[in-house]
Formats: structure tokens, sequence, C-alpha cells
């Protein structure tokens, strides 16, 4: 078969059952420029999944799907039920806050200066407040150090354990600035405890010169605005967490920097109403702190024989 072409070389062309030559045949008939025309004809053609009108405009955009209705509810159940915990745990530190209070040992004017002699008032609260710090950067080198090996269900714990024992050293401290400027407030260890928990919660002094202050500090919404400082404690607090010894660097700085604010905002309250030590007459000694009774005696006695028992 020479001179003849191959049959590889004729392309097969597929016919229609009317003898009528397939689109593909047509266009490779007339050329490149009859192929990008179809091309464009069925790119403007609505598809069965597009959305337009045929237009050529594309596809409409289709609306975010919407969660389902029950995964919502149970998610604002979730937050409600961690904001209803949350308050009732700050409502039970308050309440610890507040009885503990009037058990926190006091040194009353004439205990302090025989323990200080020879300072005047203010060398004296400088004292006091070193002290203070130093206890509560203590507590908050502890308390970072126990979070070394971070354990989540033990933070909350942690936490309530640091504002507990900083609330109670910080009281201390409130009420032995108030007896070194002769504002001790009137009444027994009960009454002046609130009025130096209102102190600590306002981060004021007491002015007992004005029964107005004191009357309002004995009346107010004491744990409304005594839960709300234990959650601005809380929430500073929060860095003391920091695992691998970190915490407890950030918890004894910053303990630390906040009771000395708190002690020099009182004490600039309680200076401008000071009386002076020659002033005063003689205070009667503080009473001693309320201490929960003793539940087991010394020495339990002996139980009572039973001669009637079988051996």
């Amino acid at each position: 078969m020479t001179g003849t072409t191959p049959p590889r070389k004729f392309p097969f062309l597929k016919r229609r059952g009317d003898g009528a030559p397939s689109p593909a045949e047509s266009d490779g008939e007339r050329g490149l420029g009859a192929s990008l025309e179809a091309a464009d004809a069925t790119d403007g053609a609505p598809g069965p999944h597009s959305g337009g009108s045929g237009t050529g405009e594309g596809p409409a955009a289709t609306e975010p799907a919407t969660p389902a209705p029950g995964r919502v509810a149970a998610v604002r159940d979730g937050l409600l039920r961690q904001g209803r915990n949350a308050k009732a745990g700050l409502g039970v530190l308050a309440d610890r806050v507040i009885e503990i209070a009037p058990r926190i040992p006091v040194r009353d004017l004439h205990t302090l200066r025989a323990q200080f002699p020879g300072l005047g008032p203010e060398q004296l609260a400088d004292k006091l407040i070193s002290g203070a710090a130093h206890g509560t950067s203590t507590v908050g080198a502890s308390v970072g150090a126990a979070a070394m090996l971070p354990v989540p269900p033990a933070m909350p714990a942690e936490l309530a354990a640091e504002i507990t024992a900083v609330a109670a050293i910080e009281l201390k401290l409130i009420a032995e600035l108030h007896e070194v400027y002769g504002q001790r407030p009137e009444g027994g260890a009960t009454r002046r405890a609130t009025a130096y928990l209102t102190s600590w919660t306002n981060e004021r002094g007491i002015d007992v010169v004005r029964p107005l202050t004191i009357t309002a500090a004995l009346s107010g919404p004491l744990k409304r605005d005594l839960r709300q400082q234990i959650t601005k404690r809380m929430i500073r607090n929060l860095p003391n967490l920091v695992p691998f010894l970190v915490g407890a660097a950030v918890g004894a700085v910053m303990n630390r920097r906040d009771t000395r604010k708190l002690a020099e905002r009182v004490r600039q309250d309680l200076r401008a109403a000071q009386v002076p030590w020659d002033q005063l007459t003689s205070l009667p000694p503080l009473d001693r702190p309320e201490l929960p009774p003793a539940t087991l005696p010394h020495a339990l006695p002996p139980a009572p024989r039973d001669d009637n028992r079988p051996t």
C-alpha cells in the first residue's frame, strides 16, 4: 500500500443517527475560534448547581450555616451554670473573710509602743507597713511555688487560700494603723472588725470623728462590695499561678505592691484626722479575739466497764 495514508492518520468522527456531524466534528472543521465560542457559551449557561439566572454573573453567595437551636441552648445553659457557680464561690469566700475578721489578733497602741520603743507615729506606721508587705509577699511566693507544677482542679483552691491569707494580714495592718493614728472605732470586736472590713473593701480609712462614716460602713452593702473586692484581687492574682516558679516571683512582687498601695491610701486618710498621742485619753486594752470553742477535751475519760459482758 505504497503512497496511501495510514488509517491512524484519519480522525474517527462520530456520526449521529440522522447523519449530521456532532458538535465536536463541526468545531474541528471550523477551527480554534469555534472552540472558544463554544467554551464561552458553556460558561455563560447556568449549571445544575448554580444559583444564578443564566445571565453569566456567576453563582449567588450562599448564606452561612446557622447552628442548631439545641446546641445554642446547651452553650447558653453552660455559661449560666458557670456564672452561678462562680458567684456562689465568691459568696462563700466573702463569708469566710467576714468570719475570720473578728478573730484576727490586733495589738493596741500601748503594746505597739512597748514593742517598738522610741518610735513616733510615722516611724511606727512604716514598720507596720513593711512587716505586712513582707508577709503578703511571702504568701504570694508560697502559692506561686505550690503552682510550680500546674494542677487545674487545685487552682481555685490556691487562689482562695492566698486571698484569705492576704486579707487577714491586711486587715491586721489596717486595724493597727487606726490604733497608731488614734482612730479606733467604737464598739466591740465584731463592730470594729466590720469597720475594718469596710476600710479594706473601699481602700479608705475610717474617720471616727464623723459618725456618718462609721454608720455608712456598718450599714452599707458590705458583702456585695466585699465580693467585688475579692473578684478584683482574684483577677490580679491569676499571674501567680504561672508554672516553673515564675508565678512565685510575680506573686511576691504584686502582693508587696498591692499591700503598700492599700496602706498608703488608708494612711493618708488617717493622717488627715490624726490625734496626737499626748492628747489621747487612756484607751482601754483591746479585748481578746473570739476563738472557736474546743471540740475535744485534753483527756478522754475511761470507758465504763461492763461486768455482765460474757467473756
